[in-house]
C-alpha cells in the first residue's frame, strides 16, 4: 500500500467550498464559495487564486465545450465568462417558491448540466425540508425537472458505462442509484445503496473514480468514504483534519490526487480555532486509485 498524504493546499478558507472540478488544460482547480458568493480557480502551477462574485449564493460551476463556465446561481442556471467577470441568466427555476437556492451540480457524460436545489438554510445544515428539485438543463437551455421533494440536493455522478446515475439528498443520509438513460437523460428506478452511520456525518458531494466506485465527502464527519456502489460497501475511509467536509473530485496528475473542499460557516472561534484549516483545500495523494476527467455542458 502506497502511503496516504493529505495536505492543505488551497489556504485561503471558505465560507461553504463545493464544488470542486479539476481543469486538466491550466492544471488548476476550480471551485465556489457558495455563501462567500464567489467563483475561484486555483492553479496548482503557481499555487495562486483567481476570483468572481456572484451577486447571490452560488450552489455549482462547471465547465463549457464553447468556453467559459456554468453555473447553479440562486435559482437560476446562468453562463460565466471569466475573462469579463460576467454572468448571464439562461433560465430560472423554483419560480413558484420563494426561499429556495441551487446547491450541487454536475455535467452528465451527454453535456446536460444537472443541478438541485435545496430549502434554505434556518441554520447550517437545517433547512425547510422538501422544497427542493433536480433540474438539468439541455443543450437547448430548455430544462428538465427530474423529481422534487428533495430536502437538501447534493453530491451526482454516473456510473462508467452511463447506466447509473448517482445522487445524494443529504439529509436523507444515504446514496442512492437511479437508471440512467444516456439518449434522453431521463432516470428511473429509484433506490438506495449506502446507508451513513452515525459517526459518517452528512453525505456531501462526491465523484467517481476510474474503477467505478464512488468517494463521498461527509459534512461533520471529517472524511470522504470510498463506496461500492454495486455492493453497497463502504471500501476506504479517508481521514482529514476539519469537519466541514463538502465535496471532492479527481485532478492532478494523470487524476490521481483527490482533491477535498470544505466549510468553516456556522463554526465558532473555539470551533475554529481547533480546525485553523477549516474552510481550505485539500489534496489526498498515494490513494493508488485514479479518477476521470469531468464533463463540460454541451449548451
Amino acid at each position: 500500500m502506497s502511503s496516504i498524504k493529505v495536505e492543505c493546499v488551497v489556504k485561503e478558507p471558505n465560507e461553504i467550498g463545493e464544488g470542486p472540478v479539476w481543469e486538466e488544460k491550466d492544471a488548476t482547480l476550480l471551485y465556489v464559495d457558495i455563501t462567500g458568493q464567489r467563483i475561484s480557480r486555483w492553479s496548482s502551477l503557481t499555487t495562486q487564486t483567481e476570483s468572481m462574485s456572484t451577486e447571490t449564493f452560488v450552489g455549482c460551476v462547471v465547465p463549457r465545450r464553447s468556453g467559459g463556465y456554468m453555473i447553479g446561481e440562486g435559482t437560476r442556471f446562468a453562463a460565466v465568462d471569466w475573462q469579463k467577470r460576467s454572468i448571464t441568466t439562461i433560465a430560472h427555476v423554483d419560480t413558484d417558491k420563494s426561499k429556495t437556492r441551487f446547491n450541487d451540480g454536475k455535467v452528465d457524460p451527454a453535456g446536460r448540466f444537472f443541478a438541485g436545489t435545496m430549502g434554505l438554510e434556518v441554520r447550517p445544515a437545517e433547512v425547510e425540508k422538501k422544497q427542493g428539485s433536480l433540474y438539468s438543463l439541455q443543450a437547448d437551455h430548455s430544462v428538465i425537472k427530474h423529481f422534487d421533494q428533495v430536502d437538501l440536493s447534493n453530491g451526482m455522478d454516473w456510473s462508467l458505462d452511463h447506466r447509473y446515475f448517482y445522487y445524494i439528498d443529504s439529509l436523507k443520509y444515504m446514496l442512492e442509484a437511479f437508471d440512467y438513460d444516456m439518449q434522453t437523460g431521463a432516470i428511473s428506478n429509484r433506490r438506495t445503496v449506502y446507508r451513513l452511520e452515525k459517526d459518517e456525518g452528512i453525505p456531501d458531494g462526491m465523484c467517481i473514480d476510474a474503477e467505478g466506485k464512488l468517494w463521498m465527502a461527509c459534512y461533520n464527519g471529517g472524511r470522504v468514504l470510498r463506496i461500492d456502489p454495486q455492493t453497497g460497501t463502504r471500501l476506504q475511509t479517508v481521514k482529514l483534519p476539519v469537519a466541514k467536509t463538502t465535496s471532492c473530485c479527481f485532478g492532478g496528475k494523470d487524476y490521481t490526487d483527490l482533491y477535498v473542499t470544505s466549510a468553516y460557516k456556522g463554526m465558532d472561534e473555539e470551533a475554529r480555532a481547533q480546525q485553523p484549516q477549516a474552510g481550505c483545500i485539500f489534496r489526498v495523494s498515494g490513494l493508488g486509485v485514479k479518477g476521470i476527467p469531468p464533463n463540460s455542458f454541451a449548451g
